[in-house]
């Protein structure tokens, strides 16, 4: 590689220009701003310098952004190795905010913010919000959760740097939720799309015509779900379905967000993160278009820069163009984590397959949660589905029912597992991401 010098810190104000770029240009934004990005973690992150000088490599020697390729990756347990502030670029007096994961397998992900941050991420959360189809002067429903989850907030500070009116109501409080959807009639609902599905039943519930509310779009993201939970909650709510993606590793919502003209793919803001796609077993870049692991790297986060993060979301990437007139590289729904498939006797599964097979199904409610165990020394899967409440819950009935699950996914997944057909209610509801997979193996 030739050696070239890392510049100073770039301009990072907002670009309303910048969806519509040219590869070209973009490319040349990406290059200026990696630059920087790369001296920003080598320079103030401990870490980072040791990993850099550990595979021979420092900012000086990126020429272009393949150079990217020879800088090592960044996981999860690199951040609780240096739990709590230790990953930062900057002094935690320095910081306007910091986030957390729940930590519930192991110390938390702890995320810090400069004001600068804060002010690139209500950016890029409004560009999403209009990208989605939200408008200055929508009323939005924010059902993410408030706190060190960085849904509620994201999603908030966008809504209001676009100049939409925020209701505030977090997550839970289902019933309230639907009194408040209907008599503030919001164009604009934000939350996990399994407590959107949540909302809709318990509206049904109350005798609220949900769908004829003047809801217009929903923004859901959090969790993976399917294109037929999309056209599950499209019909349900009466608006258009939207995905949105993003991480708290690498900023939280707002990374990535489909367009409602297409609905395609999520439009990946370039101009501030770039996107690559690795095989996770070989670990080498794929082209374009090949699924595998999605790799982010950020190109203005002041306090904490993410070099090649592995998100172990599996997914591909697009560069095909969008009727929307946005250049940006698309990612495709996100099927999974890779380290959420379950392999069971030699068949790679998702949870997202799953429902995919479920939802929508005659008799079926789309709830549905995944039970793995031991059978000997091999894996077992049990598949929990929910009947309608007008379904008769005879014998015969949730027999019939059972049997038609089961065969639906043996002969479209390719497994046999147990099916355990359960009466309307009976799974629990989310009121935030949902618990898919109940894990009895350890």
């Amino acid at each position: 590689m030739t050696v070239m010098e890392s510049k100073t810190q770039p301009d990072f104000m907002f670009d309303a220009n910048a969806e519509t770029m040219s590869r070209p240009d973009l490319n040349a934004l990406q290059l200026d701003r990696l630059r920087w990005s790369l001296g920003q973690a080598y320079d103030n992150v401990p870490h980072y310098k040791r990993a850099f000088d550990a595979a021979g490599v420092s900012p000086k020697h990126l020429n272009n952004l393949d150079d990217l390729r020879h800088f090592p990756f960044t996981v999860k347990d690199d951040l609780r190795a240096n739990y709590p502030f230790k990953i930062f670029a900057k002094p935690v007096d320095q910081l306007a905010r910091i986030h957390a994961s729940s930590g519930t397998t192991g110390k938390p992900t702890v995320v810090g913010y400069s004001k600068g941050d804060l002010d690139r991420w209500a950016d890029l959360m409004a560009r999403s919000l209009a990208a989605a189809g939200a408008r200055p002067g929508d009323i939005v429903h924010n059902a993410y959760g408030y706190g060190l989850f960085t849904g509620g907030l994201g999603a908030h500070a966008g809504a209001e740097r676009l100049g939409c009116v925020v209701v505030p109501i977090s997550g839970g409080g289902t019933e309230r939720q639907v009194t408040l959807l209907r008599d503030f009639g919001p164009a604009i609902l934000c939350a996990t799309p399994s407590y959107a599905l949540n909302i809709a039943e318990v509206a049904t519930s109350l005798g609220v015509d949900i769908a004829a509310l003047p809801l217009r779009r929903g923004l859901f993201g959090a969790e993976p779900w399917s294109e037929e939970m999309r056209a599950a909650l499209d019909k349900r709510l009466g608006l258009k379905s939207v995905d949105i993606y993003g991480l708290s590793e690498i900023m939280g919502p707002g990374v990535a967000c489909e367009c409602d003209n297409a609905r395609a793919g999520l439009h990946g803001w370039e101009d501030h993160f770039l996107f690559e796609v690795i095989d996770p077993e070989t670990l080498e870049p794929l082209p374009m278009g090949e699924a595998g692991e999605l790799v982010i790297t950020t190109l203005t986060k002041e306090a904490m820069p993410m070099i090649r993060y592995r998100t172990r979301d599996i997914t591909r990437l697009t560069d095909e163009p969008c009727i929307c007139g946005r250049s940006h590289v698309r990612i495709q729904r996100v099927t999974g984590r890779d380290d959420d498939m379950i392999i069971l006797r030699g068949v790679n599964v998702f949870p997202s397959q799953i429902e995919a097979v479920l939802v929508g199904l005659e008799g079926l409610a789309p709830h549905y949660q995944i039970e793995l165990s031991r059978d000997g020394v091999l894996d077992a899967m049990a598949v929990e589905v929910e009947v309608l409440p007008d379904i008769a819950p005879t014998a015969e009935s949730l027999a019939a029912i059972a049997k038609n699950v089961g065969h639906n996914i043996k002969s479209i997944i390719g497994v046999t597992c147990e099916i355990r057909v359960k009466l309307a209610g009976e799974i629990p509801r989310s009121e935030g991401k949902a618990v898919r997979v109940r894990d009895l193996r350890k």
